[in-house]
């Protein structure tokens, strides 16, 4: 039994919004802006982690040596 056209029409008008909802929502997760504020947001959590604390204060030791033998090495 053929569709009729205005049943038709009404389909593709219900999808053509479904596919705009969907692309204006990759738009929003996909935002340069959203982005870096979350991986901002996850740098400062696992600074303020255990991990993230042995992490930062590991990296100050070793600039601290390396800092110490050149200084103790240095030609003059």
């Amino acid at each position: 039994m053929p569709r009729d056209p205005r049943q038709i029409q009404l389909e593709i008008d219900a999808a053509r919004e479904s596919l705009a909802a969907t692309l204006d929502e990759l738009v929003a997760r996909t935002s340069p802006n959203r982005l870096k504020t979350q991986g901002q947001e996850a740098f400062q959590r696992f600074l303020q982690s255990q991990a993230g604390m042995a992490t930062v204060g590991a990296l100050g030791l070793l600039v601290t040596l390396v800092v110490v033998q050149k200084v103790r090495h240095r030609k003059d």
